[in-house]
């Protein structure tokens, strides 16, 4: 078979009016640019997805590690306050809250007076409207419990206190004060004129009243301070009663370890 020569590729452009002639070799190259361009293509339309989804991975950890940032910087903000409040508590008195919640009560207990005083109305009246059943029950339960006789603190708060007990023990005989009423005129009430003074006889009644009175107070002194017996049989190693106190204070301490030396003085035979 003989050599059949190829002919030349013709390419036409009608907007141009031009024709193109191509030999064999120019087709051949054309077709290997355009077939290396169609994988170039393929190559970069493969890579976009995967530098579109390693982006997305990126600007999730960036926006994670700004969120966790944020965290703990509000974490550090929040812990300084709590450690400043801290050493402000630490530095108030122990009962401060104690005290706090009082003068916020006291303040308030105010407020409210101004407020009957304003209004014309009496303030114990109105707290004692506020005031439930229940609250009153648990107030009466706390006061019998409450010990008024706390024991002998001074002279003065004991003789506050048998004053206040004789006036509760008072029962007034209405009967009897109208009759001397009567019988006095006006020296019932007397002046710096009056003669009446000193000539009042007491009854009977009364003056049973008085000493039965006095024999309770009697009584319940002997409960508070018991004298102790006196040993006309013990050794006297005192000059008085100061130095009695103290020996037997000595005695109670020390007296196991100078027992010895004590009986050998009063033998005589100490060393």
């Amino acid at each position: 078979m003989g050599t059949q020569e190829r002919k030349p590729m013709t390419l036409s452009d009608p907007a141009q009016g031009k024709t193109l002639v191509l030999n064999s070799s120019a087709v051949k190259k054309t077709t290997t640019t355009m077939a290396s361009c169609s994988e170039e293509t393929a190559t970069n339309t493969e890579e976009e997805p995967t530098e579109t989804l390693a982006s997305e991975k990126r600007e999730a950890r960036l926006r994670k590690f700004r969120e966790l940032h944020f965290k703990r910087n509000e974490a550090r903000k929040l812990n300084h306050q709590e450690v400043v409040e801290e050493d402000k508590r630490l530095k108030l008195p122990t009962n401060w809250e104690a005290k706090k919640a009082r003068l916020e009560w006291e303040l308030a207990e105010d407020e409210k007076k101004k407020e009957c005083a304003a209004r014309g109305e009496d303030y114990n009246r109105v707290k004692l409207l506020e005031v439930t059943a229940d609250e009153a029950e648990r107030w009466e339960r706390k006061k019998k419990k409450k010990n008024p006789d706390t024991g002998f603190a001074g002279y003065a708060e004991a003789q506050f206190r048998q004053y206040q007990r004789l006036t509760r023990q008072i029962r007034p005989d209405l009967e009897n004060y109208e009759k001397q009423r009567e019988e006095s005129g006006e020296d019932f009430y007397p002046t710096s004129n009056s003669l009446i003074y000193g000539t009042h006889t007491p009854s009977k009644e009364g003056i049973d009243r008085m000493v039965e009175d006095v024999e309770k107070q009697i009584e319940k002194r002997a409960k508070y301070s018991r004298r102790r017996a006196y040993n006309d049989d013990a050794d006297i190693d005192y000059i008085n009663e100061r130095n009695a106190k103290f020996n037997k204070k000595a005695e109670r301490f020390y007296g196991k370890y100078t027992a010895e030396i004590k009986q050998n003085l009063e033998r005589g035979t100490a060393v």
